[in-house]
């Protein structure tokens, strides 16, 4: 297809940039190159050598000049110093969290490499699991990657409609629900405070702090937290599954009625990377919801009257009125306001009471670029008993992968290397480790793009080369990209 339009191109007289490049690390080769007991290099060099020959029989137009393989050292000494770069700038850091764990890549998965519940390259069942990982800050950006999605140019418009879905942009509510029989409030976030007067339960995740701090002495709510641990962790697999919870005993007030106690469940549709991890639910206008509120016994209680309804008859059965279009009633200072009318008024009142804020959220989660396997990027940087965490100098780089590794025994192959990770601080020259984690392989294929402009330069772009051929006028690729690669790399 590439060819068909390069060809064209150039019998229109366009001067035509057709290069072919190579993404070459990631657990697929190292997985084969294992199977195989070959080593992932010589599997990978082996194939792009096969490929290439064919690629060429075939006459396909490309520019052979311009090859580029991600695996090459002087391909990805680029791209840790990108990193350099973004450590620098405060858009990478290492923090504890939980993550998307797949049990048969033994390696962290990001929240967009979890399809329907499964690992998007092995279909194994993901896991969640709490390790110390590299982030990049793409959420800093997340108003600027949203704004600029109309400025794209023939973009299809499903791909927009996919990235503007995934940044998901949400205005709200922070609500501070006080606990009962405590100093300490339950932060929750909501986009319709107007239908606070219809809760009837609030849910936190499994993962929250306090479902934690009350599972030490509640050996059921250990075993419920790990069991949703076990599951699937994408929303569209939380969304099908049973909506399940567990009573943990706490009791949180209602912020704009004296004595209105509510009970707080955790509970498997709870996100901990969404929002603040806790929700209030209303079972009358959310499906979920309604679904875990007849499940559990929970009262259901219409706040939003649909036009044309009777109030002194309108009821929830087994669906949720969820429409934004209507009149609020059972809700006293709320009465008889139109939806948008009634969630600023209710904002309003959280704030005069000091019992919540305006707020916006986004669904769109840190890229976790951590990976532990030995096929990958390493990580630049030197982990330093006194100096804590050293970026690895400039004049170092390229940090490059041990040839001589094992994978007799499961996980990453570096942690376990007898020589490779140990070395000295840069800063104050004791002993210290190399960092063994390796980049998400989406850290290669999001700039390669450019890097074919000038694929022989010292530096990653040359600036009057980018400024002449980018950007890109043509990319063939399936949707599968949309919120992975091509989000990653406009970012």
């Amino acid at each position: 297809m590439g060819d068909v339009v390069a060809r064209y191109k150039r019998a229109q007289g366009f001067n035509v940039l057709h290069p072919m490049g190579w993404d070459a690390f990631g657990l697929p080769a190292e997985n084969a190159a294992i199977a195989s007991k070959v080593h992932p290099k010589d599997w990978t060099l082996q194939n792009i050598a096969v490929m290439r020959g064919q690629l060429k029989q075939m006459g396909l137009s490309y520019d052979w000049r311009r090859e580029v393989a991600t695996c090459h050292p002087d391909y990805y000494k680029h791209e840790q110093k990108m990193f350099l770069d973004f450590l620098a700038a405060g858009l990478a850091y290492r923090k504890e969290s939980w993550v998307n764990w797949d049990p048969v890549e033994h390696s962290v998965l990001a929240n967009e490499q979890v399809i329907d519940g499964k690992g998007w390259r092995s279909g194994a069942p993901v896991e969640k699991r709490l390790l110390s990982q590299w982030f990049l800050k793409i959420t800093e950006y997340a108003d600027d990657l949203l704004d600029a999605l109309s400025s794209l140019e023939r973009w299809p418009e499903r791909v927009r409609i996919m990235q503007e879905n995934w940044i998901g942009k949400s205005e709200g509510a922070r609500v501070f629900f006080k606990m009962k029989g405590r100093g300490d409030t339950l932060e929750v976030f909501t986009t319709r405070p107007d239908t606070l007067f219809g809760a009837a339960f609030c849910a936190i995740s499994p993962n929250h702090p306090l479902a934690t701090e009350v599972a030490k002495n509640n050996p059921g709510l250990a075993a419920f937290i790990a069991e949703c641990n076990s599951m699937g962790t994408s929303e569209a697999v939380l969304e099908t599954a049973e909506k399940r919870g567990f009573d943990t005993g706490l009791k949180v007030m209602h912020p704009f009625v004296p004595g209105w106690e509510l009970p707080v469940y955790a509970a498997n549709f709870v996100l901990m990377e969404y929002g603040t991890g806790a929700i209030f639910g209303c079972p009358a206008h959310d499906q979920r919801d309604l679904d875990f509120a007849r499940k559990y016994d929970l009262p259901v209680k219409p706040v939003v009257l649909p036009p044309d309804a009777d109030p002194m008859r309108f009821a929830v059965a087994d669906e949720a009125y969820t429409e934004t279009v209507g009149t609020i009633f059972n809700s006293e200072f709320l009465n008889g306001l139109e939806v948008p009318d009634a969630k600023r008024v209710a904002a309003e009142r959280l704030v005069e009471l000091k019992a919540g804020e305006r707020t916006i959220a986004y669904r769109l989660r840190d890229w976790g670029i951590s990976r532990q396997r030995y096929w990958g990027c390493p990580i630049p940087i030197i982990h330093c008993g006194k100096c804590g965490i050293v970026p690895v100098p400039e004049a170092q780089l390229p940090v490059t992968l041990p040839e001589d590794v094992s994978f007799d025994q499961p996980g990453n192959p570096l942690a376990h290397h007898p020589t490779w990770k140990y070395t000295t601080c840069p800063t104050c020259g004791g002993k210290a480790e190399r960092e063994t984690d390796t980049f998400d392989t989406f850290f290669e294929s999001s700039w390669y793009f450019a890097r074919f402009c000038s694929p022989r330069a010292p530096t990653a772009f040359n600036r009057n080369e980018v400024d002449y051929w980018l950007p890109v006028d043509q990319y063939i690729g399936g949707i599968e990209h949309a919120v992975l690669h091509l989000l990653y790399s406009r970012f």
